[in-house]
């Protein structure tokens, strides 16, 4: 994934976009994205890795792991 996806994570928008092992999450604000956290795919549950490799964004596995990212990062103020 070369580009930015747009994905719903807890009633919220957010960007996903792949770069080799590594997968941005971020969120459009103003016509601008900003990029929250960059996340080692190696690290996502295995069926979160195979729904991301698939492209199935909606993927149960991949959101809950994804919107834990989210949470962390306005755990940490971001």
């Amino acid at each position: 994934m070369s580009e930015s996806t747009t994905i719903e994570l807890g009633g919220e928008e957010y960007l996903v976009r792949r770069e080799g092992d590594t997968l941005k999450l971020g969120r459009e604000v103003g016509g601008d994205t900003t990029w929250l956290d960059d996340v080692d795919v190696r690290q996502l549950p295995a069926p979160a890795q195979e729904a991301l490799d698939r492209g199935e964004h909606d993927d149960q596995t991949l959101q809950t792991a994804l919107l834990g990212v989210v949470q962390a990062e306005a755990n940490r103020g971001g």
